[in-house]
């Protein structure tokens, strides 16, 4: 189990401890205004009356040497770029706060936990396929993205997904988002989305200065086993990377993979998040 201590954890008279235990955390949104309530939250940062207890993976079953009535807070945590070892709770999901009643040598159970999007953050480029396109194919692409059909098994959510096809007579695909965005004065900023693909797929920025452009990789994307996955990349160290840049897209692009004679990409849900 992966959890973070708290130096305090075990401080005071009390020996025997209580426990909580949490189920899972989900999010809840407005649609309208912040697509998709898609979420992959794999950790509970935890607090007690302001103490940090630790980072517990979930399900997650937490010592804590109180009892009686104290306020709980849980910030949901994810892996960052999709990396176990670059744990992180996420800025922007709202901390679950709530009173619990804790015994000792007893168990508490707060049960499945629901977050929403924190207030001041925007998404400058939302991407649902849904509606009118928001990623244009490059010219030096050999294949274009597609939109799944309502009710089929590719489609992840609602009505369409994204769909690109590789095969050895269209092996290059490249796209990036249709805007141009103006780069925000502070950090972090993070691309959400849900993939699921059988060819590794590169996601990355393309950030504008007065006189340069720079194509710069975040993550590499690998095949996912017929599996939807939802991935949090921080675009934060990329998006300063260079000296003057003022704008930014987000592209991705791949060939297909060696060996294969035929590879489908399937995406949908991409928003840019920061703090303005």
């Amino acid at each position: 189990m992966f959890a973070v201590s708290s130096c305090e954890k075990f401080s005071g008279d009390q020996t025997i401890p209580s426990y909580i235990t949490i189920q899972s955390i989900t999010i809840t949104t407005d649609y309208t205004t912040q697509g998709s309530s898609s979420s992959n939250i794999t950790d509970a940062w935890v607090y007690v009356d302001d103490d940090f207890l630790g980072a517990y993976e979930l399900p997650a079953r937490v010592p804590v040497l109180k009892k009686g009535s104290h306020q709980l807070t849980v910030v949901p945590g994810i892996k960052k770029n999709g990396i176990a070892s670059t744990r992180t709770n996420y800025a922007f999901y709202n901390a679950i706060k709530k009173t619990v009643k804790l015994g000792q040598d007893s168990i508490t159970s707060v049960g499945a936990l629901v977050s929403s999007y924190s207030k001041g953050n925007t998404m400058p480029f939302r991407e649902d396929f849904e509606g009118y396109p928001a990623f244009d194919t490059t010219k030096r692409s050999t294949t274009n993205i597609q939109y799944t059909l309502p009710g089929s098994p590719e489609t992840f959510e609602r009505e369409h997904s994204g769909k690109v096809v590789l095969d050895t007579a269209h092996g290059f695909f490249e796209c990036q988002s249709h805007d141009e965005y103006l780069i925000p004065s502070t950090a972090p900023i993070y691309l959400e989305m849900n993939f699921n693909t059988t060819n590794a797929i590169t996601v990355g920025l393309i950030t504008y200065s007065y006189s340069n452009l720079y194509q710069i990789p975040v993550v590499t994307l690998n095949p996912t086993k017929n599996t939807w996955k939802k991935i949090y990349i921080d675009l934060s160290n990329s998006m300063y990377a260079y000296p003057g840049v003022t704008s930014f897209r987000i592209y991705l692009g791949t060939f297909i993979d060696p060996g294969m004679m035929q590879s489908t990409i399937l995406f949908d849900n991409f928003k840019v998040i920061l703090r303005q």
